[in-house]
C-alpha cells in the first residue's frame, strides 16, 4: 500500500519531476507533487510524494530528512491525515480580541 510523506523546506525552483526523481533513489515513487500557492502561482515550499510501499517510504525518511536537496535542507516524515493536523486560528475580524480601542480616561 502507498504511503503518502511531507517534504518540507524545498527550495521555490523545485518542480514535481525534479521531487520525483530525487525521492526515487530511496524507492518507487507513485507521485509527487510540489504545493502551488494559488494567489501567486509560486511553490508555498513544500510537497507531498507517495511512495509504493511502506518500506520505501521509511527508506525515504531515513536516508533523505535533513539532507540537502537544491540547496536547502528538507524535512522528509509521514504525512498526517487532514483530520489529525490541528486547525488555524485566529482569522476573522479583530482576532477575538474584542473590545474598542486601546484609550483608557484618567481622572487626574
Amino acid at each position: 500500500m502507498a504511503k503518502k510523506l511531507y517534504v518540507g523546506g524545498l527550495s521555490y525552483d523545485v518542480t514535481d519531476a525534479q521531487l520525483n526523481e530525487y525521492f526515487a533513489q530511496a524507492g518507487t515513487v507513485e507521485s509527487a507533487s510540489v504545493v502551488i500557492d494559488r494567489m501567486t502561482g509560486r511553490s508555498r515550499g513544500f510537497g507531498f510524494v507517495e511512495m509504493a510501499t511502506d518500506g520505501d517510504a521509511q527508506k525515504a525518511i531515513e536516508t533523505l530528512n535533513g539532507q540537502e536537496f537544491a540547496g536547502r535542507t528538507i524535512t522528509v516524515n509521514e504525512a498526517r491525515p487532514m483530520s489529525d493536523r490541528p486547525r488555524g486560528g485566529g482569522g476573522g475580524f479583530g482576532g477575538g480580541r474584542g473590545g474598542r480601542g486601546g484609550f483608557q480616561r484618567r481622572d487626574y
